[in-house]
């Protein structure tokens, strides 16, 4: 046996006998060059043989890393196919009811929709904040009305162009995170009875939106890897006087799905051609795994009639509530929409995180970040695979911190929920992503927590629970 395959074969016992294990960082090449007395070339080539056979993937700027076994159990959830036309909303109580239950910090927090705070550089915000309050101009809180701060608009508009989208600053409104950007995105482009298109699984704030604002909503067929339906959308909007469409493009809630770049450009040249306005909320677009971001919606040059929704909270800032909108043609009427509700954004929050933007260190964060999560995602995977039934369909997203799962039809999730309360567990249950509170066999689980031996007992747990019902 040449020594490289024998080499592989070493790790790969290891991985198989569980000494390494999902998410574990392999020894680097120099280390196994100098433990093994062998040369480079050999280790690189062992650890291309592994990742051939799906064992082992490599991070850029990290190493190699074990990942959990793709596709050894599991299988992926079909497009999912929601029933009827348009709906009238009914879904706030239902959906409060749901979350109010799994806020106490007991609970192991595996339907959460926040990764853990311990993963943001709070220290380094609270100098610069700190720094902010001591320095602040009385006058910033006339110059800093909407549409915000000048400087952290200008460090918003530079990284879209590191995206490659050219965003004027005078287009981008601060906004006191991005729910209230997807809100004034609505009222701006809505009226009360309007119909809007919406991807079926969503997320339930937008669904809450909706119907606060007196909407009503088509859902529209997605793959949970893919996303929406592009025909599926196109025939809506040849049936329907749609106003609008709520997406999310890249990672979306709950699913996890990616538009990939070449559906993303088709997407937007079919609502220019229908001139519906597509509202993206893109909360998850900085947080992929692969070498290169996704392509930003914005970078298409005929834009004009996108409203993109972005925000800190999900990538470096949970609780400053600083979000913007990048809002093409709109953003006049944003900026009026803005200033007749909230008036304007925290001025000293504005400043901090425009200084800390321009003093660099995000994309540095942003990068331990993302390996922090895709570490956490194989450890997730693999517990679920190992616990949970072999009828069980799992989308593995390629960004973001959430994961869905289809369970098998005899499966009731609200009751699942229940159950797993009961036992310090949270889960968040298919039916709240669902305007006619579909997807009653599914639930969406969070990896943004660190691995523990709590969260692997409440996976077994919850395979248990689920057993149960079978």
């Amino acid at each position: 046996m040449v020594r490289y395959q024998s080499l592989a074969g070493e790790t790969e016992k290891l991985i198989t006998d569980g000494v390494l294990r999902a998410g574990d960082r392999l020894p680097s090449v120099r280390q196994v060059c100098r433990t093994h007395s062998i040369s480079p070339v050999t280790v690189t080539q062992a650890y291309y043989l592994l990742e051939s056979r799906g064992l082992i993937e490599a991070r850029p700027k990290s190493g190699y890393f074990v990942r959990a076994r793709l596709g050894q159990r599991l299988h992926e959830p079909e497009m999912s196919h929601p029933l009827g036309s348009s709906t009238e909303l009914q879904v706030s109580d239902f959906i409060f009811q749901i979350l109010s239950s799994v806020r106490n910090p007991a609970v192991v927090p595996l339907g959460s929709s926040f990764p853990s705070p311990y993963l943001f550089p709070f220290d380094k915000l609270g100098r610069f904040l700190s720094q902010a309050a001591r320095k602040f101009d009385p006058i910033s809180t006339v110059t800093d009305l909407p549409p915000g701060n000048e400087e952290l608009r200008r460090q918003i508009a530079l990284r879209y162009l590191s995206r490659g989208a050219v965003v004027p600053t005078d287009e981008i409104v601060i906004t006191s995170g991005a729910m209230e950007g997807l809100n004034l995105c609505l009222q701006a482009v809505t009226a009360p009875g309007d119909l809007i298109a919406i991807e079926s699984p969503t997320f339930y704030a937008g669904l809450q939106a909706s119907e606060r604002l007196g909407l009503k909503v088509i859902e529209i067929p997605s793959h949970p890897r893919e996303g929406i339906s592009l025909p599926a959308l196109e025939e809506a909007l040849r049936l329907h006087p749609i106003k609008a469409c709520l997406l999310m493009l890249n990672f979306a809630n709950p699913t996890g799905a990616l538009v990939s770049d070449e559906r993303k450009k088709s997407l937007i040249d079919l609502l220019r051609r229908h001139e519906v306005p597509l509202i993206e909320d893109d909360v998850y677009g900085e947080l992929y795994f692969a070498a290169q971001a996704p392509m930003c919606s914005k970078s298409e040059a005929s834009n004009d009639h996108v409203m993109h929704v972005s925000s800190f909270s999900k990538c470096l800032a949970p609780g400053y509530r600083l979000g913007w909108v990048a809002a093409g043609r709109y953003a006049e009427k944003i900026i009026r929409l803005k200033l007749s509700t909230t008036l304007a954004t925290t001025v000293p929050v504005q400043i901090a995180i425009a200084e800390y933007l321009k003093q660099g260190g995000y994309d540095h964060h942003l990068r331990r970040l993302r390996q922090q999560l895709a570490v956490q995602e194989s450890v997730l995977i693999d517990a679920v695979e190992r616990h949970f039934p072999a009828q069980a369909k799992l989308a593995r997203p390629a960004g973001g911190y959430f994961m869905w799962i289809e369970l098998p039809a005899q499966v009731d999730a609200l009751k699942l929920h229940k159950m797993a309360l009961d036992q310090g567990i949270s889960l968040a249950p298919g039916p709240i992503f669902s305007a006619k509170r579909e997807f009653a066999n599914c639930i969406r689980l969070n990896y943004g927590y660190p691995d523990s031996a709590r969260q692997q007992e409440a996976i077994a747990t919850l395979g248990r629970l689920i057993a149960a019902q079978l």
